[in-house]
C-alpha cells in the first residue's frame, strides 16, 4: 500500500493544471516561431569572395585537406572552393613569382611572367562562364612552390561596382520562408515538447504515488526512498517504462538540438545517412538509444559487481543511478525552452550553456551515487573505488565526449 503524498507549498499550482499550463505554454511557443519566420528579408551575399583557408591535396585519401604551413611544409598547388557569380565582379590581387599558375575546374586561366603585383579579374577569366552562382575549385599552382599564398586577398571594389552589386541583389520574398542551414525548423522540436508535457502530465495523473515518490524534493534528498513507491517496483513495470520513456525523448531533445547547431557532427550521421531536415528521426532514433542505454545499465552492472564481487550494491546503486537520472530529467524541458528562446539571436551563447547544464546533469549523477554507496560502504577501500570508476566514472566520460564535445 501506498500513501498518497502532498506536494510541497512552493510546487503546488492552485488553479492552473500542470499539464494545461504546459500546453498554453508550448502553443505560445509555436505561436512565436511561425511569427517569426514569417516575412523574413534575407539578402544574399556577394559570393565573388576568397577566403585565408587553403586546401591541401592528400593522395592518399584522395580529398582535399585544410592547409597548415608547419605540418604540410613547401607544396606545389594549394586550393579551395569559391562561389562564383556571373554577373559581378570577382577581383582578387596578389605578389606572384614568374610561373605562377592560376586553374579554375583544371583550365589554366592565368600566368604570371615575371615578378611583379598582379591584379585578376576571375569572373572575366572563367573559360566556362555559369549562368547562375555555383561552386568552382581554384588552384595555385608552381612549379618550385613559391605560391606566396598569403598574399592572395580580395580586391577593393570600386563605388560604381558596390552600387551595381547593391543594384543586383534582391530581397527574398516575403512569402517565401528561407531559414539559415545551421538553425533547424524548430517547430519540431515545440511539438515534442508539447509532446513531453502531455506525456508527464498523464503520469502524473495516473501514477500518481509513483510521481511523487520521483519528482518530490524531500523525497529525492532522503536515502531511505530507495526501497519506496517507484523504485521498489521493478524495471519491467509498465509504469517504470513510461517514465523511462519520457526521460529518454526529454534528453532526446536536448541532445538533438545541441548537435543540430554543430553541423556534420551527428552521432546519428555517423551511422546512417540523414539529411539534417529530418529531425524527428534523429529524436527518435535517440530516444530509443538512451532507452535502451537505461536499461542495459542494470544488465552491466550485474555483471560487473559479480566480476568485482559487489552484487550487493548493485540493486542500491541502479535505483539511485534511476532516481537521480529521471528526477534531473525534469530540467531538460527547461533547457529546450532557453534553447527555442534564444537559439536564433545567439546560438553560440545557447550551445555553451546547453552543454554545460548537460555535463553538470551527467557529473551531479555520478557524484549523487558515490554518496550513496558512500554511506553504504566507505569508498576507502581501493577495490570498491576501482568498481565505482570501471562503473559510473567511465561511462561519464564517454558520455560527455559524445554529447558534449562533438569535436
Amino acid at each position: 500500500m501506498y500513501t498518497k503524498l502532498k506536494l510541497l507549498p512552493a510546487f503546488r499550482l492552485k488553479k492552473i493544471h500542470v499539464l494545461t499550463f504546459g500546453f498554453f505554454i508550448g502553443l505560445w511557443l509555436l505561436a512565436s516561431s511561425l511569427q517569426a519566420q514569417d516575412g523574413r528579408n534575407i539578402n544574399l551575399k556577394n559570393k565573388n569572395q576568397i577566403s585565408a583557408d587553403w586546401l591541401v591535396f592528400k593522395p592518399a585519401h584522395n580529398r582535399l585537406t585544410l592547409y597548415l604551413p608547419d605540418y604540410h611544409g613547401p607544396v606545389n598547388a594549394l586550393y579551395q572552393w569559391v562561389y562564383i557569380r556571373p554577373e559581378q565582379p570577382f577581383r582578387i590581387n596578389f605578389t606572384a613569382r614568374e610561373g605562377l599558375c592560376i586553374f579554375i575546374d583544371n583550365q589554366l586561366i592565368f600566368t604570371a611572367d615575371s615578378v611583379a603585383s598582379y591584379e585578376v579579374d576571375l569572373t572575366k577569366l572563367i573559360i566556362n562562364k555559369p549562368d547562375a552562382l555555383r561552386q568552382h575549385l581554384l588552384c595555385i599552382w608552381h612549379p618550385g612552390g613559391q605560391l606566396n599564398y598569403q598574399t592572395f586577398r580580395n580586391a577593393v571594389l570600386t563605388p560604381q561596382e558596390a552600387a551595381e552589386i547593391q543594384v543586383n541583389i534582391k530581397p527574398v520574398s516575403a512569402s517565401i520562408s528561407i531559414q539559415p542551414k545551421n538553425i533547424p525548423n524548430q517547430n519540431v522540436f515545440i511539438l515534442f515538447l508539447l509532446l513531453i508535457g502531455l506525456m508527464y502530465g498523464s503520469l502524473r495523473t495516473t501514477y500518481t504515488s509513483d510521481f511523487y515518490s520521483i519528482f518530490r524534493l524531500n523525497t529525492f534528498l532522503r536515502s531511505s526512498s530507495l526501497e519506496e513507491g517507484f523504485l521498489a517496483k521493478p524495471i519491467s513495470s509498465w509504469s517504470s517504462i513510461l517514465f523511462v520513456i519520457a526521460f529518454s525523448l526529454s534528453f532526446a531533445l536536448v541532445i538533438v538540438a545541441i548537435h543540430t547547431n554543430v553541423q556534420n557532427n551527428f552521432i546519428f550521421n555517423r551511422l546512417f545517412l540523414v539529411s539534417e531536415a529530418d529531425i524527428t528521426s534523429k529524436i527518435v532514433f535517440y530516444t530509443f538509444l538512451i532507452f535502451v542505454f537505461i536499461l542495459v545499465k542494470y544488465i552491466f552492472l550485474r555483471v560487473m559487481g559479480i566480476i568485482f564481487g559487489l552484487k550487493q550494491l548493485v540493486m542500491t546503486q541502479y535505483r539511485e543511478f534511476l532516481r537521480t537520472t529521471l528526477f534531473m530529467g525534469l530540467f531538460f524541458p527547461l533547457i529546450m525552452l532557453l534553447y527555442l528562446v534564444l537559439n536564433t539571436a545567439n546560438p553560440q551563447l545557447v550551445l555553451f550553456v546547453s552543454n554545460i547544464a548537460v555535463a553538470s546533469i551527467l557529473i551531479f549523477t555520478v557524484l549523487r551515487i558515490f554518496y550513496t554507496l558512500n554511506k553504504k560502504v566507505s569508498l576507502r577501500n581501493l577495490h570498491l573505488f576501482s568498481y565505482i570508476c570501471a562503473t559510473e566514472v567511465i561511462p561519464l566520460i564517454i558520455l560527455i565526449k559524445l554529447i558534449v564535445f562533438t569535436y
